[in-house]
């Protein structure tokens, strides 16, 4: 096949790339450039899509002896991603821009414009396997479950998995270093990217509040105490919190019990947001919307259950037993196992044993109430 291979500067994509033209592909590498300003680009490892991981990408390429070129994609992500990121918790939600981004960015974007080219496929470095299965294509957790990137993978449909290659599903990490080392590659011992990549210091709170300017509902308020209704302190934005947040919460006020306080609510309009205890945490139910299916669309009516039908809340985070039932344009999820910090505008991913059935947008976590939480 022709296949685009998507390089973002690190080891697993260059892997990926090399083994895709190994398996006797005709591969093309490409490089994303997401910033509409390059100088904006940040320097180091703390992140992805810097100036230093396109360079990195380029010196892959030409080690693999494949073509490589730059794809200027930054008003879509600006639009697709960034934007979205600013939305959501502007809303008092919590996104998640890299499964964003895999969906309108990597495989809606990049994909359209290489099929567009005339390639076959788009291959990058994901740790996640698509298999054929007796019903059509299916998308399967990685073979290393420490690595396992499905859950961000999630939004992918039936007709993107078609046209993409993961080629290190069957691989743990430190077979993927090893083997970038044994090809020559230099990234082979590059540290792996964590944070958000279009936030150059990694201080979420600080770049929504440069950003977001007038647009955030509010942009200060009060942090009270779901049991009592004391105030405990002062905020200037709901976006810098998250459902499950400990830290960094500045309360004048001790809880009686001396336990650490935890963010339960965030109401943007009023700004107001309420902490309490861990165990008001706990989550039961879940409803989600913009359900996507990666395989055929389940029909409204339709209920999995069974020993094997998980789903997971966050990336890298515990699998839960759970029914699922599939309504008209929303799934609603009962937990058996109840999950903990659960917050709208997170993904909710649907699986049976190691396949993905698909994902929904969290709109609403009903948490157990107060006194019955396990």
């Amino acid at each position: 096949m022709k296949v685009v291979a998507a390089m973002s500067g690190g080891v697993d994509s260059a892997v990926a790339a090399a083994r895709a033209k190994e398996a006797g592909h005709e591969v093309t590498g490409i490089h994303l450039a997401l910033s509409r300003n390059p100088k904006s680009y940040r320097s180091g490892a703390r992140g992805c899509c810097t100036i230093e991981d396109a360079n990195d990408a380029r010196r892959a390429a030409d080690v693999i002896g494949i073509p490589f070129y730059v794809w200027d994609l930054s008003d879509r992500f600006h639009t697709d991603v960034v934007e979205d990121f600013m939305d959501t918790y502007a809303a008092g939600q919590t996104p998640n821009p890299c499964l964003r981004c895999n969906e309108k960015i990597k495989f809606a974007a990049v994909l359209d414009k290489a099929l567009a080219l005339g390639f076959d496929a788009v291959a990058t470095g994901h740790y996640a396997s698509v298999v054929q299965g007796p019903a059509g294509v299916e998308l399967h957790r990685a073979v290393d479950g420490a690595k396992d990137q499905s859950y961000v993978l999630g939004v992918l449909d039936e007709q993107q998995l078609r046209h993409s290659l993961f080629p290190l599903g069957d691989t743990p990490k430190t077979k993927v270093r090893e083997e970038a080392a044994a090809r020559g590659l230099l990234v082979a011992d590059k540290p792996d990217s964590h944070d958000i990549c279009f936030v150059a210091d990694g201080d979420n709170t600080g770049w929504l509040r440069e950003k977001l300017g007038d647009r955030a509902p509010n942009q200060g308020g009060e942090i009270v105490d779901e049991a009592t209704g004391t105030v405990l302190g002062q905020h200037t934005g709901t976006y810098g919190f998250t459902i499950g947040q400990r830290k960094g919460l500045r309360l004048g006020h001790p809880a009686p019990d001396g336990r650490p306080r935890y963010v339960l609510d965030i109401e943007p309009v009023s700004g107001t947001v309420t902490v309490g205890p861990r165990e008001r945490l706990a989550v039961e139910r879940i409803t989600g919307d913009r359900l996507r299916w990666c395989g055929a669309p389940l029909p409204a009516g339709t209920v999995l259950d069974g020993p094997d039908v998980t789903v997971q809340l966050r990336a890298h985070g515990a699998e839960h037993r759970a029914v699922v039932r599939v309504l008209d344009g929303q799934l609603e999820v009962e937990l058996v196992e109840q999950a903990h910090g659960i917050a709208p505008g997170q993904a909710v991913v649907v699986y049976d044993g190691t396949r993905v059935v698909g994902s929904a947008t969290i709109t609403r976590a009903d948490r157990v109430p107060a006194g019955a939480a396990g």
